[in-house]
């Protein structure tokens, strides 16, 4: 349904914003990219959308391209950016209605997608009255009015709270299992790829870094991982570590703490590392998550990047 080749985007002054990224997206597929604010990934959703003309490369959306065939691309798609383009003095439902028409598309189904996003009540209500969580809700169901094959979510629950938050990916994983529909979202919080996607690509300075199902990356690291602080150098700890054959190329560094993967060879690793004379604060054993496979690959963490 998606199809990305060498897509590039240089902007004026040289500085390179997207850099020769490739990857698919299959019918009905949750794809996310990942990565902090700068990765490259709202740019990839403009060229995506038709609204950033690419540098090189091609994009294709359900066999159009959006270069040379942009209006057949927006056709099949649908976006919802990161700021609000409702009109707040209008209600939810002329919103919806003045959509329909610029689409050409039936009216009817309004009442559908707003029950399925759960503002029907709403409906009738002017915007500038709706809370932020709920106006993201009308947005979704603009962009769900073309009735798109793919939908384009660019930060979809920024600047949202905790609570309307986890309402709002409830409802993007209700749209997922619909089945009909491809989704695309770009995001820096770790637990909505984890929850809602098939697979996932990480970002870092305009590159795709990773890509793959979030078990899968995970996986890279094993089943469990030593996270050990010191008192001092972190990278002076994990040469120790290293030269003691304890600490294998997988191994990382952030400030004065270190993460090893564990290896499956019966050794207690926890054990072993404390009989060194290792400035040791704290050390604990966890499960790995997608912030450690940034870390690996990026040495910054998501979050502190976003």
């Amino acid at each position: 349904m998606i199809e990305v080749e060498s897509l590039t985007k240089v902007y004026p002054g040289g500085v390179q914003a997207v850099r020769e990224i490739d990857f698919t997206v299959e019918p009905g597929e949750v794809f996310a990219l990942l990565g902090p604010n700068g990765a490259g990934k709202s740019t990839t959703i403009g060229m995506l959308t038709t609204t950033v003309e690419p540098t090189s490369g091609r994009a294709r959306l359900a066999g159009y391209d959006v270069a040379t065939e942009p209006l057949a691309a927006r056709g099949v798609s649908s976006v919802v950016f990161q700021e609000s383009v409702v009109d707040r003095s209008l209600t939810g439902r002329r919103n919806l209605e003045l959509h329909a028409r610029l689409w050409g598309t039936r009216s009817a189904r309004i009442d559908e997608h707003a029950g399925v996003l759960g503002i029907a009540d709403l409906l009738d209500r002017p915007v500038e009255t709706y809370s932020g969580g709920q106006r993201r809700r009308l947005e979704i169901a603009r962009a769900l009015v073309s009735e798109p094959r793919v939908l384009f979510l660019d930060e979809p629950t920024v600047g949202l709270d905790p609570l309307i938050r986890y309402e709002l990916l409830d409802v993007l994983a209700g749209l997922r299992d619909r089945g009909d529909l491809t989704l695309l979202l770009t995001t820096h919080y770790l637990d909505e790829a984890e929850r809602l996607c098939d697979r996932v690509a990480i970002m870092h300075l305009g590159e795709i870094v990773a890509l793959d199902t979030p078990a899968g990356l995970r996986a890279e690291l094993g089943d469990e991982l030593v996270e050990l602080r010191v008192d001092g150098s972190g990278d002076d700890a994990l040469a120790t570590l290293q030269e003691r054959g304890m600490a294998g190329t997988d191994a990382f560094v952030v400030g004065s703490t270190l993460t090893l993967p564990v290896s499956a060879n019966g050794v207690d690793a926890p054990a072993e590392i404390r009989k060194l004379d290792l400035p040791v604060a704290s050390l604990t054993t966890r499960r790995p998550t997608l912030d450690d496979v940034y870390l690996r690959l990026t040495g910054g963490r998501l979050a502190e990047a976003a």
